[in-house]
C-alpha cells in the first residue's frame, strides 16, 4: 500500500452516539456509477455504526419508483446536456431549509457540486449545520470531451469556491489532495475507498459465461467496466485490444456498462462483446470470468473499478494515477503506464499479452492486495472526519466551524 493516509483513525466515544447525517448528491442507487456506489456503501456503514442517514437527490423522472426502496428526499432536476442518463439537481434552498428545520442533521455531506449542492451548502451554513463536501468527479476535465473545454478554467474556479465554502473536503487519494491544495482548496482530507472482496472474487469465474463469449480456456479475455462515454477514453482501450489481437487472434474484448458512446462503438466494432449494465453478483461474475482489465480513463478521481478488478483476480493495465497509483505495483499486481501516454498504454497491454506466463502470479498478487482494502476502515474514517475527528492541535473542526459561524467569520 503506497498511500500514507490509510492508518487507523481513532474515533472518540462521542462520535459513536446516534447522529443524523444528511447526504446531498446528484447520483445514488439505483444509479450505477462509482460515486453512487461509494455513497451507498458509506450510508450503509454509517447506519451500522448506529447513525441515522437521510439522502437528498434529484428526481429521476415524474414517478420515481426507486424512492420507495431508498427513501430519499427528491428534488427537481434536468438531464445533463449530451448525457440524458445523468440528472442535474436544481436549486432547492427553500426546501432544504424547511426540511432541515423540521429534522435538523448533525452534519451535512455534499457529494456533488451542481446547483443542488451549492444551495445545500448555503442552507447548511445559514442554519449553522456543519457542512462538508466530497470531490468525487473531475468535472473540469469532462468539459473537454463535451465541446466546452474553453470553460474548464471557469469550472475549476467555481469548484474551488464551492469547496472552500465548506468545513472540509474529502478526497480518495493523497495525490488528489495535493493537487487540490496546490490549486487553493483548503481543509482537504483523504478518505480513501474500499472494495467488497467477498462479492468480487475469482471464485465467481464462469466457464459457461466464457463459452458465451466464444473464449476457450486457453484464450485471453480483456475486460472494461464503466460508463461507455467519451471521457472514459474507450478508443484507447479498443486500440490496445487490436494490438493484443495481432499477437493472440483468439483474444476477446468484453465491455460492461452503458452510455452515449455504446451505439457508435458497437457499430464500428461488431466483434466486441457489449454486455450492458450489470450489478451485484452478475457484475462480479463478469469480472471474474475475464483475465486482463483495460482501464485507459484519464478523468478519474479514483476509479473503484480498479479495485473491483484486482479483487476479482484480474491483471490491471491502467495509467499511473488515482486508484492504480495507490494500489497497483508495476509488474507485481498490475501494469502501469505514464499518465496520458497512450503509446505506453498500448505497449503495456501488448507486453502483458506477450508475457502471458506471468499472468497467474500477477493476478494472484492483485487479489491478495485487494482483500486488505476493506470498506469498514473507510466508513469509520468517514464518521470520524464528519463528526468528531480531532486535528493535530487537539481541536474539533466541527466545533471550530460552529464557533466561527456564530462569530460571523464565515
Amino acid at each position: 500500500m503506497r498511500s500514507k493516509d490509510r492508518g487507523a483513525v481513532s474515533q472518540p466515544d462521542e462520535s459513536r452516539k446516534c447522529r443524523h447525517i444528511c447526504l446531498v448528491t446528484e447520483t445514488y442507487p439505483p444509479d450505477v456509477n462509482g460515486v453512487a456506489m461509494t455513497l451507498a456503501r458509506c450510508a450503509e456503514g454509517l447506519r451500522s455504526l448506529g447513525n441515522s442517514i437521510s439522502v437528498i437527490r434529484p428526481r429521476r423522472h415524474l414517478f420515481d419508483r426507486s424512492a420507495r426502496k431508498y427513501d430519499p428526499t427528491l428534488v427537481r432536476s434536468l438531464p445533463f446536456p449530451g448525457y440524458s442518463g445523468v440528472r442535474v439537481g436544481l436549486p432547492a434552498g427553500g426546501s432544504l431549509l424547511r426540511c432541515w428545520t423540521e429534522r435538523r442533521p448533525d452534519a451535512v455531506y455534499v457529494a456533488t457540486e451542481g446547483p443542488l449542492g451549492w444551495s445545500a451548502v448555503s442552507a447548511a451554513r445559514r442554519l449553522r449545520i456543519p457542512v462538508f463536501s466530497g470531490f468525487h468527479t473531475n468535472f473540469h476535465t469532462f468539459s473537454e470531451h463535451y465541446h466546452i473545454g474553453w470553460l474548464s478554467g471557469l469550472i475549476y474556479r467555481y469548484l474551488i469556491a464551492f469547496h472552500n465554502r465548506t468545513a472540509g473536503t474529502f478526497v480518495a487519494t493523497g495525490d488528489l489532495r495535493s493537487d487540490l491544495e496546490a490549486r487553493g482548496v483548503k481543509n482537504v482530507s483523504v478518505l480513501g475507498r474500499g472494495v467488497d472482496s467477498r462479492l468480487f472474487t475469482p471464485e465467481r469465474r464462469s466457464a459457461a459465461l466464457r463459452r458465451a463469449w466464444r473464449a476457450s480456456d486457453a484464450d485471453l479475455v480483456a475486460l472494461y467496466v464503466g460508463r461507455v462515454a467519451m471521457e472514459k477514453n474507450l478508443a484507447l482501450a479498443i486500440a490496445s485490444y487490436r494490438a493484443m489481437q495481432r499477437l493472440k487472434p483468439g483474444i476477446r474484448f468484453v465491455i460492461v456498462g452503458d452510455g452515449p458512446e455504446r451505439a457508435p462503438l458497437q457499430k464500428s466494432n461488431p466483434d466486441l462483446i457489449f454486455c450492458g449494465t450489470h450489478t451485484g453478483e452478475s457484475l462480479a461474475e463478469r469480472y471474474a470470468s475475464a483475465d486482463i482489465f483495460l482501464f485507459p480513463s484519464e478523468t478519474e478521481t479514483f476509479g473503484n473499478v480498479t479495485l473491483e478488478a484486482m479483487a476479482s483476480g484480474l491483471a490491471v493495465v491502467a495509467y499511473d494515477y488515482a486508484a492504480a497509483h495507490a494500489h497497483v505495483t508495476h509488474g507485481v499486481t498490475g501494469i502501469l503506464a505514464p499518465y496520458g501516454n497512450s503509446r505506453a498504454f498500448v505497449g503495456a497491454a501488448v507486453d502483458l499479452t506477450r508475457a502471458e506466463q506471468s499472468l497467474p502470479d500477477l493476478r494472484r498478487r492483485a487479489r491478495d492486495h485487494a482483500v486488505t482494502v476493506d470498506w469498514q476502515h473507510v466508513v469509520e474514517r468517514f464518521a470520524a472526519l464528519l463528526l468528531r475527528r480531532m486535528d493535530a492541535d487537539g481541536t474539533d473542526p466541527v466545533c471550530e466551524f460552529i464557533e466561527a459561524r456564530t462569530a460571523g467569520r464565515l
